[in-house]
């Protein structure tokens, strides 16, 4: 097929054709990026300035939409960049009454948005909260961690957070059933020395309970980590109605990991072996597995030697 050839005239024209498309496009985009629009958000809720001597239950969700003003490019840079902010609501009106109406409190919750983004309205605008009495109790805290260590480095260790309590206040119902509550969890890669940090404990969007204190130190220690093999007498169960049992062999080796600090704390005594008749009376099996029903805490197992042991019954 022959290809159309285009002279000097056509040429020109489609240039100036697509230059004519372009500058439409952008000062289409110009006008559309400057115009003003209003977006629908959801929002967390963060109460603030919480009475002191009232103890209440949020009666909704404890997320809420917002009605955004925004520009087209403050709108165009949020699809790249979702908002997942929170709101903070005063709860000081409680004291007299027992709803928060966000309309009276939008100049407040503006100040907490970029200049460029203005907060319209709130749904639901008015809050509702139920009250009852307040009660104090101390939990214990927990500190979750993600570390990855140095090859023969690990937890030597109790991990330990001070304070060890915190004291929780809130609506009586809802404190009851808190046993304990953690911090942020703590993180970190190719760890070789002791973990020294602080942490802020986290509510799990209990909205109405305050924490005292909110911030904890946290101390893991970290070690290096040795093997260490132990033999291990075997203990037989279930083994009451048999005139005499004897496994072959009696004892077990197992190697283990251990702080090398603590390299020579770690005896026999420590750790317990099983082996139970039961599975050879319930299934007929040839050999026992064993199983270890005792190991210290920070001692990893890597191998036991034999995993199944033969045995001799006298009835």
């Amino acid at each position: 097929m022959k290809q159309r050839r285009f002279n000097k005239n056509q040429r020109r024209k489609i240039s100036i054709f697509l230059r004519c498309v372009i500058i439409s496009f952008i000062a289409w985009t110009l006008i559309a990026i400057s115009n003003k629009y209003t977006v629908t958000l959801k929002a967390g809720i963060e109460y603030i300035n919480i009475p002191e001597k009232r103890a209440f239950h949020p009666l909704q969700s404890d997320t809420v939409k917002v009605r955004v003003k925004m520009s087209g490019w403050d709108l165009l840079l949020s699809k790249f960049k979702p908002d997942s902010s929170n709101i903070q609501v005063d709860l000081s009106n409680l004291k007299t009454r027992n709803f928060i109406v966000f309309s009276s409190q939008l100049g407040f919750i503006n100040r907490q948005f970029p200049a460029n983004k203005q907060i319209i309205h709130v749904v639901p605008d008015t809050l509702y909260f139920d009250f009852s009495k307040q009660t104090q109790r101390k939990v214990p805290v927990k500190v979750p961690y993600n570390i990855t260590f140095r090859k023969q480095y690990g937890i030597t260790g109790e991990t330990k957070a001070n304070p060890a309590y915190v004291t929780i206040t809130g609506p009586l119902e809802d404190v009851a059933n808190i046993e304990f509550l953690e911090t942020d969890t703590i993180r970190g890669m190719q760890i070789q020395t002791d973990v020294r940090t602080v942490a802020n404990i986290n509510r799990n969007q209990r909205t109405n309970i305050t924490i005292y204190p909110t911030i904890a130190e946290i101390v893991i220690p970290v070690g290096e980590l040795t093997e260490k093999v132990i033999e291990i007498p075997l203990k037989i169960e279930n083994a009451r109605k048999f005139t005499s049992v004897r496994t072959v062999p009696s004892k077990v080796s197992i190697t283990t990991l251990v702080s090398l600090k603590d390299y020579n704390k770690w005896s026999a005594r420590d750790f317990e072996a099983v082996v139970d008749l039961e599975s050879w009376i319930e299934h007929s099996v040839t050999s026992l597995p064993v199983i270890l029903t005792q190991v210290p805490d920070f001692c990893k197992i890597i191998k036991i030697e034999p995993q199944n042991v033969d045995f001799f019954v006298r009835k």
